[in-house]
């Protein structure tokens, strides 16, 4: 008998589900509303009302619009089901975060707009086991010691790897584009193709695992860890994102390179909304390592266009293209969250006709505008706010707080070597 998988997401973006018979795949399976609200390490949120206190009820995974896909880093490359919570009646569960970018994309599609969006993932390729450091070069058999950002020939050391991520992501119905070599020791980026917005989230979250499943064939660990090296270039995750009406057009472009006032619009609400949506874009307590001056990473709220020092960047190029790139999340984010929180505060800034100041020109970092909470501490209680509840149900809010809480304690009583070793695999 062959096996198949069928997982929902949770809150940290980490998949939960079950194995069973191929045969069974397509159809309703319970599993507890609790394991899409546990913590980054795996256990109940002891605080929970979805736990104790409703009996630890069951909902139903339904799947997705997504076809059943195979794991290529598995041995028979066993199918899995990508799939969403619901209720018995089969009302969506506010909890799963797969809904919250529905609810969001729901308010798009009220307009007849949909959201276009890509993301460019980085991570860092790590040796498989003891201390954290870079992997050794498949081609040469050293160990990688001066880190080669754009490099081809340490991108060419690792062919092999990448040739299976890419034949993966092609299996998996993933397109990416272009593979480089980061600015960290062992340190890469892939750049997903422009999808709907469901399906972009869909192809981070799936990308993240096949290169995780991938590195271990290879003998080697995969992290998406906004900060593993605290002296090194951490993981970011870009979000590109445009919105196209009814009839495909682009209402970024307006055929010059400022663009439109709804992308200005846009910006507004992402701006405003930044410093509150700090728990969607550095979800872990090591996350926030990552926003230091000069460092690639953003630390203010600022934005421009053609410029990499700023939070939201509008690229150049052709205008039916015309687009912003959100450069504040790190790679450990759930790319549902951030895409739900992204395109919602925009869409409330277009709704709200707000204008941003005026553009960055330059070197955006030391200015005084801050682009994120300090801690995930802060972060956790600036979602209490009541412009998020404009984006997201509350239930899923009040669920993340709690998670964010027990995720902060536990994490309290590590050092930070010890807690970049616990979060190594698992984000």
């Amino acid at each position: 008998m062959t096996s198949a998988r069928i997982a929902a997401v949770d809150l940290n973006g980490l998949l939960r589900g079950k194995r069973l018979p191929t045969e069974k795949l397509g159809k309703p399976i319970r599993m507890p509303f609790s394991a899409l609200n546990v913590d980054v390490f795996g256990f109940d949120i002891d605080d929970s009302p979805l736990v104790f206190a409703t009996g630890d009820a069951d909902g139903t995974l339904l799947p997705s619009e997504r076809d059943p896909m195979p794991l290529p880093w598995l041995e028979q490359s066993p199918l899995m089901q990508l799939s969403q919570m619901v209720h018995e009646d089969g009302a969506p569960f506010a909890g799963d975060p797969r809904h919250a970018l529905a609810r969001v994309l729901g308010a798009f599609g009220a307009k007849s707009w949909n959201p276009v969006c890509a993301v460019e993932l980085e991570f860092y390729l790590v040796e498989l086991a003891g201390a954290l450091a870079a992997p050794v070069n498949p081609t040469t058999g050293r160990r990688l010691v001066n880190p080669q950002v754009l490099g081809l020939r340490q991108l060419d050391g690792f062919e092999a790897f990448f040739n299976a991520v890419e034949e993966g992501a092609a299996a998996m119905g993933i397109e990416a584009s272009t593979i480089t070599s980061e600015s960290g020791l062992g340190q890469f980026e892939i750049t997903l193709d422009p999808a709907p917005a469901m399906k972009a989230a869909d192809d981070a979250l799936l990308m993240k695992e096949l290169i995780k499943g991938m590195a271990r064939n290879f003998g080697m660990t995969a992290t998406f860890l906004a900060k593993p090296f605290a002296e090194d270039a951490g993981n970011g995750l870009h979000m590109h994102a445009s919105v196209l009406d009814a009839e495909g057009n682009n209402i970024f472009d307006d055929g010059t390179d400022k663009g439109t006032p709804a992308l200005r619009h846009a910006i507004a609400g992402a701006l405003r909304a930044m410093p509150l949506c700090s728990a969607f874009f550095a979800p872990h307590v090591s996350s926030y390592a990552r926003f230091v001056q000069n460092a690639h990473a953003p630390t203010t709220a600022s934005w421009g266009y053609d410029n990499r020092t700023v939070a939201l960047r509008v690229p150049s190029g052709p205008g039916k293209a015309r687009r912003l790139e959100h450069r504040v999340a790190g790679g450990d984010v759930n790319p549902y969250l951030l895409f739900a929180a992204v395109l919602g505060a925009a869409l409330i800034g277009i709704e709200d006709a707000l204008e941003p100041p005026a553009a960055t020109e330059g070197n955006a970092y030391g200015a005084s505008a801050q682009v994120m909470a300090s801690s995930l501490a802060e972060a956790t209680e600036a979602l209490s706010d009541p412009l998020l509840a404009r984006i997201f149900d509350p239930l899923l809010l009040d669920n993340l707080a709690r998670t964010k809480r027990q995720d902060a304690a536990k994490c309290a009583q590590m050092s930070d070597s010890e807690l970049v070793q616990a979060l190594l695999e698992t984000v």
